[in-house]
């Protein structure tokens, strides 16, 4: 996004985007005159010819939103193509997408702070990072609002995610060179993660398991990831070590290990073992103990400070939702004794 959309975007509440009477500063009618060098070319690259201090992205958006007509007819789509004299009009004005980065107060648990990073709980329900659907409202406008330097930094500072209904601890870097030290550092496999789950039936075979196998988007289902056999789809190498914790008649309560950061890792391949999580319907689970959404909880966390060198290490404490659920099931969770 550039800075231009940020500075026409900026001070408008969402539910004046419908307002096509709005005449105020927020909203710039730009006429347009295309030529022979736009002749023939998609209406999104056009208008990025004529309109070049905004992204294509942020064009197609306004496209999307009704705000360009050509010869005094609105277009919808950013390919129709344009011809040499046609005459039309942009409305520049902020669309949900770049409003998405603004601050909003909201309460964060956090776990650690200083002037290089922070740790915090997420909790479930919360989402990480603006998407369609979810433009405001997530961590990154919290995080925002919590530091105004974080303005500065790609996404706010967050180097890793956790789906939305994924409970547990994430870091967050507050300075560029702390933010690109956590992104190697993950990439090198240096930042432990590891996660307790809950999932569907009772565990059999030996209590360690090392899952490596290969994650991409699924080609039966769009919407999900799934094992994929990369001879014949894309996908990306994936590691999960899991370790059962205790086991019961209903399901299995068990530790899992990231080594890779694939989408929706740790309920693909438990999926893939036999065990979905409990409420996880996307990959098989279904609703029990209690549980609404998936059983997952990322427990504990373990870095190397960027800046000063010091181990460190981190626990967040179960969810009152999962907590109960092992209750129903008869199972327990020392956190004492989970390293």
């Amino acid at each position: 996004m550039k800075n231009s959309e940020l500075i026409i975007s900026s001070g408008l509440d969402s539910e004046d985007l419908d307002d096509r009477a709005d005449t105020g500063p927020e909203l710039e009618l730009r006429d347009l005159v295309f030529s022979e060098t736009q002749h023939g070319m998609r209406l999104d690259q056009a208008l990025v010819a004529l309109v070049p201090e905004f992204s294509r992205s942020y064009l197609q958006q306004l496209i999307d939103l009704e705000g360009v007509k050509v010869n005094g007819r609105v277009v919808r789509k950013p390919s129709a193509r344009i011809k040499a004299a046609d005459v039309g009009s942009v409305e520049l004005r902020p669309t949900p997408q770049s409003q998405a980065f603004k601050p909003e107060i909201m309460p964060l648990s956090l776990i650690y702070e200083d002037e290089y990073l922070m740790v915090l709980n997420k909790p479930v329900g919360l989402v990480v990072h603006p998407a369609p659907g979810n433009w405001s409202g997530t961590l990154l406008n919290g995080l925002l609002a919590h530091d105004p330097q974080a303005v500065n930094l790609p996404r706010a500072g967050i180097v890793h995610r956790l789906d939305k209904d994924t409970s547990g601890l994430m870091v967050v870097a507050r300075t560029r060179p702390v933010m690109d030290a956590l992104v190697r550092s993950i990439a090198a496999r240096q930042v432990g993660r590891q996660y307790v789950a809950l999932a569907h039936h009772p565990w059999v075979g030996k209590g360690v398991r090392e899952v490596s196998e290969p994650i991409g988007r699924d080609p039966r289902n769009r919407l999900r990831m799934a094992v994929v056999d990369m001879d014949k789809n894309p996908g990306k190498l994936a590691r999960t070590d899991i370790e059962l914790l205790q086991s019961c008649d209903h399901g299995c309560l068990v530790r899992c290990t990231l080594h890779t950061g694939r989408t929706h890792q740790i309920r693909v391949h438990m999926a893939w073992i036999g065990h979905p999580l409990v409420a996880d319907a996307l990959y098989g689970g279904s609703n029990a103990a209690g549980m609404q959404r998936q059983a997952l909880h990322a427990y504990r966390l373990a870095l190397m400070h960027p800046v000063t060198g010091q181990s460190m290490v981190f626990r967040a404490p179960l969810p009152d939702d999962l907590s109960h659920a092992l209750a129903e099931w008869g199972l327990s969770y020392n956190e004492t004794t989970m390293a």
